[in-house]
């Protein structure tokens, strides 16, 4: 099984960092609204939502794993509950790479594999270097073409 590139700690600590600000100032002005308390509860609030965000986001990246298989993509994560999913080759419908402004300013990357009878992406491979998001999207598509019923020479 293959790791994220280490560069996604950085920005899943971000996003914690963020969520802890935005949960520290949700529970400020509750405090202030409900309890007429101060205003000490907000920098408290954001040390321990921080701090908690900062350990699920690395014990998340520690669990991330995935790998490209002879016939399907196979991925396992989940911190609190553990997901391994499996998804058949004969399957995918297509995959694209995606790089958002934060994936971007860390030099990060993400493949999304979209598969038969869903309604979104079924799995996102996020955190990896450019080049591997688009090695990882070719071979994907190569993979998905050998795969189907009738073999490449049948694929459009």
């Amino acid at each position: 099984m293959e790791r994220l590139d280490s560069r996604v700690r950085i920005v899943w600590l971000a996003s914690a960092l963020v969520g802890g600000l935005v949960g520290s100032a949700l529970v400020g002005a509750a405090g202030r609204f409900f309890f007429d308390s101060g205003l000490w509860i907000v920098p408290v609030a954001f040390v321990v939502l921080a701090v908690l965000g900062a350990g699920y986001e690395l014990a998340r990246y520690r669990i991330w794993r995935f790998a490209i298989e002879d016939d399907a993509v196979t991925l396992e994560r989940g911190v609190l509950t553990r997901v391994t999913s499996v998804v058949p080759f004969v399957r995918v419908q297509h995959v694209d790479t995606q790089r958002g402004p934060i994936e971007r300013l860390a030099g990060l990357s993400s493949v999304v594999v979209y598969t038969a009878g869903s309604r979104g992406a079924d799995i996102t491979i996020p955190g990896l270097a450019p080049e591997r998001a688009d090695a990882i999207r070719e071979r994907l598509r190569r993979l998905a073409i050998e795969s189907e019923p009738g073999g490449p020479e049948d694929a459009v």
